[in-house]
Formats: structure tokens, C-alpha cells, sequence
């Protein structure tokens, strides 16, 4: 892949990419398919976008998250669907990232259209349904829609 930079009009074609998308996300993949070392990628995600909330439990699958733009709430799950720690992660602000260890469930929620930064060893492997927490409904299930108001309302002041 040529040398790429990465500017406001990339951030915004990402986020009407992502607009346009069922899922509401749409990530944009610097490492090639092939690159089993390391990930790294942008990844947008509109505010109404489901993330179920899940762990990686393979070793070497922690991931690092940095927003470039927007905002995005961060919340961590214990193992029976306790949320044990929430943040707010905002380009510009104090917290800009976090960096989540293998094996610890959590979700992501966006508060405005959001752009984040993210690295993960390679290579893909799909979250697996040992993974998802089943105290949460999956994608497109029913109830997915109230989960996600459930979690957006954890941020709301």
C-alpha cells in the first residue's frame, strides 16, 4: 500500500461511508489481508451502531483504540454483564484511547459520529460465539436496539 496520510477528508469519507453501511461502521485497513503481524485500521462508527458487547480471548489479541474525531463511550463488562468501568474517549480531550487486555468483555458506543485508530495483532479472526456475551443480545436480534439505548444512557448527563 502507498504511503497514505491521514486527514480530515479521509475521517469524513469514512463516516459517510459508514452513514451509507446496514451496520453503521465502516473500517478502512492500512495492513493488507495477508499481514498476520499486526492490524491496524480506522474504524467509523455512527452513533446508532450496535457493538455486542464481547472479549478476545486469545493472548495476544488485546487491541489499542485512539479517537481522532467524535466521541465514543467505553464500557467494561465483568463476566456476568456487570459494567465495572465506563469512560468517555474524545479526540482533544484527556482521555483519547484505551488499550483492552485479552479475555475483558466491553463494548463501544458512539456519542457523535466517531473515528478511532485501532491495532491488534493479526490475523483476522472473527469474534466467536464464546466471546459474545451471552447476557447481551447479538447484532440485528431483538432487544439489540433497547440494549444499545441502555448503554448510550450510561453516558448521558
Amino acid at each position: 500500500m502507498p504511503t497514505r496520510f491521514i486527514d480530515q477528508s479521509l475521517l469524513s469519507e469514512l463516516l459517510c461511508a459508514a452513514e451509507q453501511t446496514p451496520r453503521r461502521r465502516k473500517n478502512f485497513n492500512f495492513h493488507t489481508a495477508d499481514d498476520a503481524s499486526c492490524h491496524r485500521l480506522l474504524n467509523a462508527l455512527q452513533p446508532n451502531s450496535y457493538v455486542q458487547p464481547h472479549c478476545h480471548l486469545s493472548v495476544d489479541k488485546a487491541e489499542t483504540m485512539v479517537v481522532l474525531t467524535g466521541r465514543m463511550g467505553v464500557l467494561i463488562f465483568n463476566a456476568e454483564g456487570e459494567v465495572i468501568e465506563q469512560k468517555v474517549i474524545a479526540a482533544g480531550s484527556d482521555c483519547l484511547g484505551i488499550d483492552i487486555a485479552p479475555g475483558v468483555f466491553h463494548s463501544l458506543v458512539a456519542l457523535a459520529p466517531t473515528v478511532f485508530f485501532e491495532a491488534k495483532a493479526g490475523p483476522y479472526i472473527p469474534v466467536a460465539s464464546h466471546e459474545r456475551a451471552t447476557w447481551a443480545p447479538a447484532e440485528g436480534e431483538a432487544g439489540a436496539d433497547e440494549y444499545l439505548a441502555w448503554m448510550r444512557s450510561r453516558f448521558e448527563v
